[in-house]
């Protein structure tokens, strides 16, 4: 049945909801991980570096899960991420209808039901299904399932591998770094990574810090097909502005060469270039441009610093952006890379805004905003700028973030005191106040937001906050 939503917000009453308590209090330095969209129905909790605990949007209530045993001391400055795709599985075998997995190699969950699968190699790499069903059985029940919503074109054979939109999540444990400071939690098997790399890092992690990934799985940038192509270019008749792919990525979704991936290093207003291709695509390609979603970005500890970590390669960079920040990000800073907005002028395909820019609040009681520019700088290096916007309000130690649409919703320390920013007018309103009394501000950014939908115009968001030094959780109904 579709939604329909008419709420007016200058009639309708802004209220908090109160939800199912968190099982632990929160405390300083721990933090939600959410997906940026509000499309994953999981929220990830991570109380301390051995007790963690999932958030099901759908089902209103908490799980714990297996413990990540992070390395470190816990406290602030510890942050993580939400990837949309899972680890790489390979199938031993299957049709053109289903994929089967050993359970003892993966023991992939019955959260996979409804999510997207796409096949990284072989006869059908780069095409993608949809979950409908997934079964345990087989000899001795050592087999997996899944059924695909439509065929393939060429059955599934042993030695594929595919991922899933179950998704991931990244953490990263503060104080001093060791083995085990950073891993990966893989939702479609319940299991931890072994420990990835920390070498690239400050040897030590602290003070706060935060996340964030410039990507979203389904949202692409641009579509079409391609006119030509050459080894190292790719062509279409739009009128795109010089430069503002660079460091985008483009997909190619159908025709010759399905299932590659480039990143932009260039482009005019019709062509783009990149690394070689393996098959160079033709006028039969189809392709997307997106995020790159290998690179997660970290910053905090303190420091104008701004690390990039590999997904692919596990290992860390420090950033040197062509102007640097103006000032380092300290207690109750912020980082959020904005994408799809849904706003026709923001995510304008021929000089895109959305996807483009990290916008990060210094915190440290200061009403200072800085902004990077994934596409600039030389060479693509970035750039950083501080932003003036209208509104007076500072924020500091235990202010929360999350993005949604065009605005950055903010809760301010513990005053239960709510504002967005809009990316868009470049101004801070106020959003609301909660009349539930906080408790004394804790650093870690504990506020995510989450949409029920039936499509991209029938659905309902909400804004969530669990409180500081406390088991309390809120929601309140987005306009």
């Amino acid at each position: 049945m579709p939604l329909t939503q008419k709420n007016i917000a200058g009639v309708h009453s802004k209220q908090f909801e109160q939800l199912t308590p968190c099982p632990v209090a929160t405390s300083t330095g721990s933090f939600i991980v959410a997906d940026s969209t509000g499309r994953s129905n999981l929220v990830l909790f991570v109380s301390s570096a051995t007790v963690h605990y999932l958030w099901h949007n759908n089902e209103q209530g908490w799980v714990q899960i297996p413990s990540g045993a992070l390395a470190g001391t816990f406290g602030a400055g510890s942050c993580g991420v939400f990837h949309p795709w899972s680890i790489a599985y390979t199938a031993n075998g299957g049709s053109t209808t289903t994929v089967t997995v050993a359970l003892s190699t993966h023991n992939i969950n019955g959260l996979a039901v409804g999510q997207t699968i796409e096949f990284l190699n072989a006869s059908n790499i780069g095409l993608r299904r949809t979950v409908t069903e997934i079964r345990t059985g087989g000899v001795a029940g050592n087999t997996i399932t899944l059924t695909l919503n439509s065929p393939l074109p060429n059955a599934v054979a042993n030695t594929n591998t595919f991922r899933l939109t179950t998704g991931r999540f990244f953490v990263l444990c503060a104080g001093t770094l060791a083995t085990n400071s950073f891993k990966a939690f893989d939702v479609g098997t319940y299991a931890w990574s072994a420990s990835l790399t920390i070498t690239g890092l400050s040897a030590s992690w602290g003070t706060d810090g935060d996340m964030t990934l410039a990507y979203h799985v389904g949202k692409p940038f641009a579509t079409g097909t391609l006119d030509s192509a050459t080894g190292t270019t790719f062509t279409d008749s739009k009128t795109w502005t010089a430069s503002q792919w660079i460091n985008s990525v483009i997909r190619i979704t159908g025709g010759l060469g399905i299932g590659q991936t480039r990143v932009i290093t260039a482009n005019t207003s019709t062509q783009g270039t990149v690394a070689t291709w393996t098959t160079t695509p033709d006028a039969t390609s189809t392709y997307e441009i997106e995020g790159d979603e290998n690179f997660i970005y970290l910053v905090g500890n303190n420091a104008v610093t701004m690390y990039k970590y590999s997904i692919s390669a596990n290992t860390w960079a420090t950033v040197a952006p062509t102007v640097a920040r103006g000032g380092a990000p300290v207690a109750g800073c912020s980082f959020d890379w904005i994408g799809k907005t849904n706003n026709t002028e923001l995510d304008n395909e021929n000089n895109i805004f959305a996807g483009r820019y990290i916008y990060s609040f210094r915190g440290g009681n200061t009403a200072t905003l800085d902004r990077f520019d994934i596409a600039g700088g030389t060479g693509g290096a970035g750039t950083w700028e501080a932003i003036t916007y209208i509104g007076a309000e500072t924020f500091g130690s235990g202010s929360h973030y999350t993005w949604k649409g065009s605005y950055i919703y903010i809760q301010k320390e513990a005053t239960s005191r709510f504002f967005k920013f809009s990316v868009r007018g470049n101004y801070l309103e106020p959003f609301a106040t909660n009349i539930y009394t906080n408790g004394a501000a804790a650093i870690g950014n504990r506020m995510w937001t989450w949409s029920y939908q039936e499509s991209e115009v029938d659905k309902v968001s909400w804004l969530y906050s669990l409180g500081q030094t406390l088991t309390v959780l809120h929601r309140i109904m987005l306009f």
